[in-house]
């Protein structure tokens, strides 16, 4: 449960389920903005992992806040019209990671507003870009830490090298989103 900046009351927290080209992907937010986003682990694409594959809530409430509906067209438009996806709006975030002030949330947004769908940046480069050169380990813990991820595109994290890293998702996920951009 995440409490709200207001008197430290609970959220409300609403459950989607999106199924997309990679498997079902669980949703989780409330009025204030979404909480996280959970990926399907797996080794193996399933078949048919294709961008053309409809993507569509198969579970969820009635009333969806607006930040999961956000999100939820987000997404689909990220696997159906990929073009699309910077004239949609961001659903707002609210988790307590992105709420205070760290290295980490520093590095998730410098990661969200500047590395573009379909760029690629080492963890050095975005530990650059988010003001502390020497800071590439602490770039990948904050990667592994990303509670809302393809939205916040840690998959776009390689290493220097250029081989592609981790990923909370597994290697294969990572592996197809970076071909799908």
């Amino acid at each position: 449960q995440v409490n709200s900046k207001q008197g430290g009351s609970p959220c409300k927290e609403k459950h989607v389920v999106l199924l997309s080209p990679v498997g079902k992907i669980q949703i989780s937010g409330c009025e204030t903005g979404v909480h996280e986003i959970k990926l399907p682990k797996m080794s193996v694409l399933p078949s048919g992992a294709e961008s053309s594959v409809a993507c569509e809530v198969c579970e969820g409430p009635e009333e969806m806040p607006q930040p999961l509906q956000q999100c939820t067209a987000w997404l689909r438009a990220y696997f159906c019209e990929p073009a699309t996806t910077g004239t949609l709006p961001l659903p707002a975030f609210h988790h307590p990671l992105l709420q205070r002030d760290s290295f980490t949330r520093q590095v998730l947004w410098t990661l969200l507003n500047d590395v573009k769908f379909g760029e690629a940046v080492s963890y050095k480069q975005l530990a650059d870009l988010a003001g502390n050169s020497r800071a590439a380990r602490a770039v990948g813990g904050a990667m592994r830490s990303n509670p809302i991820p393809i939205i916040i595109p840690c998959h776009r994290v390689i290493r220097s090298s250029g081989d592609s890293g981790n990923y909370g998702g597994g290697q294969q996920l990572k592996e197809w989103l970076l071909s799908h951009e």
